[in-house]
């Protein structure tokens, strides 16, 4: 069993988690493990803040750029890479805005298998019919599930129908819970809401300066509208669409804003359900300090 816990730096995006997480490892002598879903995919740089080498500071950063924008995301696989390395490591700094990824790394959460034929009907049904019939079906068989789960959230609908049908369970029991395999401490960046979302549309301004059409327009040389995960990220799923012609440039930058703040409230609604993350300013000035000293504390406790 670890002796030192593990660190998961987490919150809203725009709030500052991976300039923390550098500094953390800095004075603790870590590691950054990355726990965004996004930063796992070459070549999605600009539109996911990913950090430059020279941001990093010479921290060694794991878990990037190691799927092709092709690949549909797994959270199972995320998992295994994620606990071998916590426990190769002595100081792992998790970082991330992805909540299911950070609890699949540090919590006691399973994943039930896949079967193909089964997700491929149900997802032919969805197509044809929409997520509502799929929806209805999933509330009398797992109403728990139903309830945490959006009725427009048609993917996820489908693998929860999925794993019952697969495993004969029902899909919450499968869900996370608050319950850790290593000792780990969570910090938590708060932003007033009307910052964050200036924060944000500042953040995709930049994104845009810096490239991020032409980013698009070369991953999709590569397969991104193919890819089942990495095509519908933020970002860049709008400008795909402004580059197929659906839409303006003007609208794509919008709707990017929009969907991003969007995504931080539900992040935020996620982060704020675990009782264990212990939440700071995302502004305090001494930040590190306090950080630092909530790490000891939880390490002596």
């Amino acid at each position: 069993m670890r002796q030192q816990p593990v660190i998961a730096v987490v919150g809203p995006t725009a709030a500052g988690k991976s300039d923390l997480a550098v500094d953390l490892a800095l004075r603790l002598g870590g590691e950054c493990i990355n726990a965004d879903s996004m930063q796992l995919y070459r070549g999605m740089d600009i539109g996911t803040a990913k950090l430059s080498p020279a941001e990093q500071r010479g921290v060694p950063h794991h878990l990037l750029d190691i799927w092709d924008v092709t690949v549909t995301a797994s959270v199972a696989e995320y998992q295994k890479l994620a606990r071998a390395l916590i426990e190769s490591l002595a100081a792992p700094v998790l970082v991330g805005g992805s909540g299911l990824y950070v609890r699949a790394a540090i919590d006691d959460l399973d994943f039930p298998g896949t079967d193909p034929e089964i997700r491929a009907r149900l997802e032919a049904e969805l197509a044809e019919r929409g997520p509502a019939p799929l929806y209805e079906r999933l509330r009398e068989a797992d109403p728990a599930a139903a309830a945490a789960i959006l009725p427009s959230n048609g993917r996820r609908i489908v693998r929860a129908l999925e794993v019952i049908e697969h495993s004969g369970r029902p899909f919450s029991a499968t869900m996370p819970s608050f319950e850790a395999i290593y000792p780990s401490v969570q910090i938590g960046l708060a932003v007033p809401r009307p910052e964050l979302d200036e924060r944000i549309e500042i953040r995709v301004g930049r994104m845009w300066a810096a490239g991020l059409v032409d980013e698009v327009r070369g991953l999709l040389g590569q397969g991104l509208a193919e890819g089942r995960t990495a095509g519908r990220a933020l970002g860049y799923a709008q400008v795909a669409r402004f580059l197929d012609g659906e839409w303006t440039e003007e609208q794509a930058f919008a709707e990017t804003v929009r969907a991003t703040r969007r995504f931080a409230r539900r992040q935020e609604s996620w982060f704020r359900r675990d009782p264990r993350v212990h939440w700071l300013p995302y502004d305090a000035p001494d930040l590190l300090e306090r950080s630092l000293a909530r790490i000891a504390e939880q390490g002596s406790a």
